[in-house]
């Protein structure tokens, strides 16, 4: 099954393996993608699904070095250099938004922008800047209630960007302690007005990005990623967790969107998403569910059979394997990957894996 074709919404893709979107910050000129961008994933481009590394829809998203945006029209054409090298070879590509909130560092933010969440508390930990190192987060902005409005239109405008960029579609970054997860964790949101305080607050902002995104580009090119119980950036599971994600799901479900893509930390050493609430996100969200987390080829192909998913992504095996659908099907083994360089300018540890002859 993991090799055989799929309809996601209305986009044919030649299997179900997804390419999860992963950080690899070699955006060096503002920002703005590039050919060596481009040929990183048209290297790539026989996954069924591409999705993006996590690219900024506002330059207050900006948090880390060296990490893409998709706000202006050098970024719009940076972009179409990649989407036309994946669809010249007969893949499909979704951008991911990831606003990092407050997961970020001033010196890595361009002038003019701001870090901000919902909430003035600093990120726990620290981040690398060119400038000066490692560093502790900076403080945040809370987000005022039209600051969030401007945000959601920030969304939005990203979207018709993408499109106008070429993408396929887009996918909204949920997970892993990012601006959205910040608004929908209760660890981290404590704000009492109508974007915290409850369930139903806390998922406000996700849905409200979500209805923009939905009214830009259409349901069926809007995906989102969600980590229910992931730990990353000061967030992890708080009580009540299951019914607010639960929720979330129909109503996402309700929208439309193209897909739920749930992601589950535990190979990486967090918290292993329960079982049950997999099951429960799965029936409550009606279109395509994309399960991620340390799979291999058997894995995926068993949660596929169980009808556990639709599709099944994999991450840091695409870094070192731009033809791992192929070594998959073969059986073939796979390179090893040089976690020195995943953030590292340069086409070192980036373009320079082999394929197999």
């Amino acid at each position: 099954m993991l090799f055989d074709t799929y309809t996601l919404g209305t986009i044919s893709l030649t299997n179900r393996v997804v390419m999860a979107p992963m950080t690899r910050s070699r955006a060096v000129d503002r920002n703005i993608p590039n050919a060596l961008m481009a040929a990183y994933y048209g290297q790539r481009a026989t996954a069924g699904l591409i999705i993006t590394e996590g690219l900024s829809p506002s330059p207050n998203g900006l948090g880390y070095a060296r990490i893409p945006g998709l706000f202006n029209a050098e970024q719009v054409a940076g972009w179409r250099l990649v989407t036309d090298a994946v669809h010249a070879k007969g893949g499909k590509i979704f951008a991911q938004f990831m606003h990092c909130g407050r997961v970020a560092h001033q010196a890595n933010l361009p002038a003019g922008a701001r870090t901000v969440g919902p909430m003035a508390e600093v990120c726990p930990g620290e981040m690398w800047t060119d400038a000066s190192g490692m560093q502790p987060h900076s403080a945040p902005h809370a987000l005022t209630e039209a600051e969030i409005a401007a945000t959601v239109a920030e969304y939005a405008r990203a979207a018709t960007l993408a499109v106008e960029a070429g993408f396929d579609g887009v996918e909204l970054h949920a997970a892993n302690g990012y601006l959205i997860e910040q608004f929908l964790n209760a660890n981290v949101n404590q704000r009492t007005d109508g974007y915290g305080g409850s369930a139903e607050g806390r998922n406000r902002f996700a849905l409200e990005v979500a209805q923009a995104c939905v009214n830009a580009i259409g349901a069926g090119k809007v995906g989102i990623r969600v980590s229910p119980y992931g730990v990353f950036n000061g967030t992890g599971a708080f009580e009540g967790v299951d019914a607010q994600y639960l929720a979330l799901a129909q109503k996402l479900s309700d929208l439309g969107l193209a897909y739920l893509h749930q992601l589950d930390h535990s190979a990486m050493g967090a918290p292993a998403v329960p079982a049950a609430i997999k099951k429960q996100l799965r029936s409550a969200f009606k279109q395509t569910y994309i399960a991620a987390g340390g799979f291999d080829a058997s894995s995926a192909e068993a949660a596929l059979a169980a009808g556990d998913a639709d599709l099944v992504a994999f991450g840091r095996p695409f870094i070192s394997n731009p033809d791992l659908v192929a070594r998959m099907q073969t059986g073939a083994a796979h390179t090893d990957a040089d976690m020195s360089t995943f953030y590292t300018p340069g086409e070192k540890g980036y373009t320079d894996y082999a394929a197999l002859n």
